[in-house]
């Protein structure tokens, strides 16, 4: 397994590498867009579709959507404070599961909430990309995403008593969400002292970071959450070794959107 993860992964990092931070444009927009239609297709399952068929027809929906806002920019604004409202919805669903599953609307309402989580993370990278620093700002919610993931692992592995969620995701400790938050943190911090932020520059950072860090949890949860009650360990069989395409963006689908929120609002870039 550990083999095949390592194989899985060399051959993906130079694609993703390439893709992220060599195109740019519509170019950017079809590969981040391509990554999204897979999600698409693997989402479909864990919404209750079965049928090849379906699945490949809820994908092509999601990828004419995002056609869609690609040509209509002036929906960004909606779509990101859609998304911010959902994954403060999400919170609680995952804080109440399974009592919460009865609130989920079937299968068109897992459907519907797939639409929530996917096109929001397409269209917050399609902004970061058009901003100032564009690269920088996907490199930033990524590090913070991944330094929370080391963090709580190494975190969670020491010290992990107090579940987190279990019945969404056992593994998880609280040590591990305080583990990982502090890592992020620190990442933070550490930048800002460097770039030589002002006082009140760091610690709206440093509140931001934590915010873009717990709503990434709710995403990786979320994710978890509907893998449970739909009785799959794995989004797909895409990356052998790794699961599926959710299975490795799941808390980037919850922390981009927010990111790409927080940055609007202090003026970073205009939509």
């Amino acid at each position: 397994m550990l083999k095949q993860r390592i194989i899985t992964a060399l051959v993906l990092l130079p694609i993703a590498l390439g893709g992220f931070f060599l195109l740019d444009g519509a170019a950017f927009a079809l590969f981040i867009g391509a990554v999204v239609t897979l999600g698409a297709w693997e989402w479909a399952r864990l919404a209750g579709l079965a049928a090849q068929a379906q699945r490949v027809g809820y994908a092509a929906l999601v990828a004419l959507l995002l056609v869609g806002l690609y040509q209509a920019p002036q929906l960004a604004p909606v779509v990101l404070l859609l998304a911010v409202a959902w994954w403060a919805v999400a919170t609680l669903l995952v804080l109440s599961y399974p009592d919460s599953s009865r609130f989920w609307g079937g299968v068109p309402g897992r459907l519907g909430i797939g639409l929530l989580i996917l096109l929001p993370a397409w269209q917050g990278l399609v902004l970061l990309k058009q901003w100032p620093q564009a690269n920088w700002l996907i490199i930033a919610v990524m590090v913070l995403v991944w330094g929370a993931d080391i963090g709580a692992y190494f975190s969670g592995k020491a010290f992990g008593k107090n579940k987190l969620a279990p019945r969404v995701s056992p593994g998880k400790s609280w040590e591990g969400l305080y583990g990982g938050l502090a890592a992020s943190l620190a990442i933070t911090l550490v930048v800002g002292l460097l770039q030589g932020w002002s006082a009140l520059s760091v610690l709206l950072a440093l509140a931001g970071a934590a915010l873009v860090v717990l709503i990434s949890v709710v995403g990786d949860l979320t994710e978890s959450m509907f893998k449970r009650q739909s009785g799959i360990k794995d989004s797909s069989n895409l990356l052998p070794g790794h699961g599926g395409v959710l299975d490795r963006i799941d808390s980037l689908t919850a922390a981009i959107p927010l990111f790409a929120t927080l940055l609007w609002l202090a003026g970073w870039g205009s939509l």
